[in-house]
């Protein structure tokens, strides 16, 4: 299994380095960080460990059968408290936030806030094999807790098909600029925008497979149906509908959520996604990088396939490397405008532990004019 050496041209995430080693518990986390050949070496071999032992075809075909079902029981469990709401997606993501600014591409670098990384001290949750920098237990969303609204695929398909014959009268079609979160789960990218951007021109569209999750979403106290249109999606079923035609959004947000879908079926989902943006439109990507923390402490007999893993509640996650995401994209005609790896360590000071995290973030952009 070849080491994930595909970075040469990468700036840094951060600005915080660890250059003498007598200051590691000095700060919560490093950004940057270079591992060790040993460091990697060991990696690769818990990899190859953990992944010896495959799962049974037929209990594989369980986890593809019931995926909705998981991730449901997922949402019914920890409702909103299990990850952090993401304001970092604003200086990752520029095109996220007001007056954004195109011109900042992948040769940009960012910087956490000092006031989230100050107010995350700990290593976060690992619960289940759900290892996440914004995991938090406290300081949870308002959310109302009323009669959930009944929110069906078949009900949206009835309404979307309602809607699509009134002249292109859809939610969303007098916005300006629109927004797609795929895998929306609480509302922890949702709702920083919609508090966040104020652009009277501003509309996002966010979906999940679970439709616990996208009850959470509509019963919250920021919800504004004026502003945001959540609905349930299977983004692995071609029939599953969109309640926006092609070529009509700005930005797709994918965060966390292509990890979670059978390798199989990546490429026809990013090829759909890629008819939904409009010439110059963008995908934004976050994921698990190879050799995560998370992959690393998977045991052996929850391998699915070469870095897919199920955990202990049943919902699944794959490890990418750059090369991987990119042929994804490219395939689909996109044209690269960032793809980099996020190599960070994670101090816990208090209990002196430490925590290396990789993920990939990427940019990717549909042509303005069609490719020759």
């Amino acid at each position: 299994m070849a080491a994930p050496r595909e970075a040469p041209e990468r700036r840094p995430f951060g600005r915080r380095f660890l250059t003498d080693p007598a200051r590691l518990f000095q700060h919560n986390a490093w950004d940057n960080v270079e591992w060790s050949e040993e460091q990697e070496a060991s990696a690769r071999s818990k990899v190859q460990e953990n992944s010896s032992q495959l799962l049974p075809q037929d209990k594989q075909e369980e986890y593809e059968v019931n995926a909705k079902r998981y991730w449901d029981d997922f949402y019914k469990i920890h409702e909103n408290g299990f990850f952090k709401d993401r304001h970092w997606l604003f200086t990752e993501f520029p095109e996220l936030a007001p007056n954004r600014n195109p011109s900042q591409n992948g040769d940009s670098a960012h910087e956490f806030s000092n006031k989230e990384k100050s107010n995350n001290e700990g290593l976060g949750s690992c619960e289940n094999g759900h290892c996440s920098l914004e995991t938090r237990a406290e300081n949870q969303l308002n959310v109302i807790k009323s009669t959930p609204k009944i929110c069906t695929e078949e009900l949206a398909a009835q309404k979307y098909s309602e809607l699509n014959q009134s002249d292109g009268d859809y939610p969303g079609s007098s916005a300006s600029y629109r927004i797609l979160e795929v895998g929306c789960g609480a509302g922890n990218t949702v709702f920083p925008i919609l508090q966040t951007n104020n652009d009277p021109g501003l509309f996002v569209y966010c979906c999940d497979f679970s439709t616990t999750a996208v009850d959470l979403v509509q019963n919250n106290a920021e919800y504004d149906s004026s502003r945001c249109f959540a609905f349930v999606h299977d983004l692995c079923n071609d029939q599953s509908p969109f309640p926006m035609p092609d070529e009509s959004l700005d930005v797709v947000i994918l965060i966390f959520v292509l990890s979670a879908i059978l390798p199989e079926k990546m490429q026809r989902i990013v090829d759909r996604l890629s008819c939904l943006l409009k010439p110059g439109g963008m995908i934004l990507l976050r994921d698990y990088g190879r050799y995560d923390l998370a992959q690393l402490r998977f045991k052996k007999g929850q391998c699915l396939s070469d870095n897919f893993y199920v955990r202990g509640d049943g919902t699944r996650v794959y490890f990418f490397t750059q090369d991987e995401l990119n042929d994804l994209f490219t395939t689909a005609g996109l044209e690269k405008i960032q793809n980099l790896v996020d190599r960070r360590l994670q101090v816990n000071r208090g209990k002196q532990m430490t925590m290396y995290r990789v993920w990939i973030q990427c940019k990717y952009r549909k042509p303005t004019a069609p490719q020759l």
